[in-house]
């Protein structure tokens, strides 16, 4: 007879950061999300040939904001990791996509509506690869123009994250369109 022997779920560490995010120490995630303390995130935006930008659906499986719609890709920031390593690690964790470059786009300091992240974001660029999303990460997608992501943050800004809301609000999320 053979033993089937189960894998524990791996641990990601992040680095806990004071309110200027200055890193203090490493610690599990899920402990730092559960005593809601300062550390960082990243989140990447990709465009398909037409300008239009994609739009993850979050797995209902997700703890903040399952079943909504999410920027392209996002993530944590590991330990040691610099954040343009994890906005590219988490592109082709989500999206199956590798960035030729990414650029810095903007920022939104840690608090209570960011779950106490410190938040940077990317812009990937156009491309003409499809995004295959991972099915233990994201639950499907969808490109979106201008006009349909403004009538999404009017009529549906529940089906949508905080996040998307904010940079849509700030006038980030079409760059290229400015």
């Amino acid at each position: 007879m053979v033993k089937k022997t189960q894998t524990a779920p791996q641990v990601e560490y992040v680095d806990v950061v004071d309110q200027n995010d200055r890193p203090l120490m490493v610690m599990p995630l899920t402990e730092v999300h559960r005593q809601g303390l300062f550390h960082r995130s990243v989140m990447v935006l990709v465009f398909d040939p037409e300008g239009r930008l994609y739009l993850q659906k979050r797995g209902a499986n997700k703890s903040l904001y399952p079943g909504r719609f999410d920027l392209s890709a996002t993530g944590h920031v590991r330990a040691g990791e610099a954040r343009t390593e994890a906005a590219a690690r988490e592109l082709a964790e989500e999206l199956g996509l590798a960035a030729s470059s990414l650029t810095l786009l903007d920022a939104a300091p840690a608090s209570r509506e960011t779950a106490y992240e410190f938040v940077t974001l990317y812009n990937a660029g156009r491309t003409s690869e499809q995004p295959r999303p991972n099915p233990d990460e994201v639950a499907g997608g969808m490109f979106v123009d201008t006009a349909e992501l403004a009538a999404l943050v009017r009529d549906y800004r529940d089906w949508l994250t905080p996040a998307v809301v904010h940079f849509y609000e700030k006038r980030t999320l079409f760059p290229h369109a400015l």
